[in-house]
């Protein structure tokens, strides 16, 4: 079960960025080319929660994919400004999080249902 949720305002371990979380993987999902690129002595382990953030450092705004192991909730009670915040979240709440917006649980709802038509045709097909 992932530790952290959407909305919520997470920071690296190590690099000095920080982040909301727009979406989860239950475990890794991205190009084994990704995973390599990482030094093997900093590779996290692939069986574990992964984070999409809209993330920002000091120089710019970027979406950033991070194992649950190198991040921590963030508690400074300040927002992340990242430009596509408000096309994806309603507003700042708590100090801690963003209000999940209508448009993000339609979205989420729509691929669900496509990946739930793409089982069925394959249970049918088998």
């Amino acid at each position: 079960e992932a530790k952290y949720h959407l909305g919520q305002i997470v920071r690296h371990k190590k690099h000095p960025f920080r982040g909301v979380v727009f979406d989860v993987d239950p475990e890794f999902s991205n190009t084994d080319e990704w995973y390599a690129a990482i030094p093997e002595e900093a590779r996290p382990v692939k069986d574990q929660p992964y984070y999409h953030l809209l993330a920002e450092n000091e120089q710019s705004y970027y979406i950033a994919y991070v194992s649950e192991q190198n991040l921590v909730a963030d508690v400074s009670g300040d927002p992340v400004d990242h430009p596509d915040i408000e096309d994806i979240f309603g507003p700042f709440e708590n100090g801690l999080s963003f209000a999940i917006s209508a448009k993000l649980i339609a979205q989420r709802a729509t691929v669900f249902a496509g990946v739930r038509r793409a089982l069925q045709h394959a249970v049918r097909s088998n």
